[in-house]
């Protein structure tokens, strides 16, 4: 069956168009997915039950906190300003986008920048 050359255009044409916008629509839609580890650490729990938390830390300008533990290790991601962290015989100085390990160690936290710091604590401890 034969079909007219003017038919095939007006068919063809709306249909390749359809196709290339879509395409376009859909490659701004869907932007890929970024994924990086930032840090990675093996942990050995004592039990199976374990309370996870998270917890946004905000330290003054300039404040140290006392000699402290907490509940349980897990990471430690500095949201903004600079910390120094003095856990057992390290330290380690630690500023906005990095992350650290926290051991469960006996620990200081200092706010050593020029403005407010804000911390994000990931911790895994016992179920009370």
């Amino acid at each position: 069956m034969l079909i007219p050359s003017v038919f095939k255009k007006s068919v063809l044409l709306p249909s390749v168009l359809f196709v290339a916008l879509s395409h376009s629509a859909s490659a701004t839609e869907a932007p890929e997915i970024k994924r990086t580890v930032l840090l990675q650490q093996n942990v050995t729990l004592p039990s199976p039950n374990v309370n996870g938390k998270v917890v946004r830390v905000s330290f003054p300008q300039g404040v140290k906190t006392p000699r402290h533990t907490h509940e349980g290790p897990g990471p430690r991601y500095v949201v903004k300003g600079t910390l120094q962290v003095v856990e057992g015989d390290k330290t380690g100085i630690y500023s906005e986008g990095e992350v650290f390990w926290e051991t469960g160690q006996s620990m200081t936290v200092e706010n050593i920048g020029g403005e407010p710091a804000e911390l994000i604590i990931f911790e895994m401890g016992p179920v009370h």
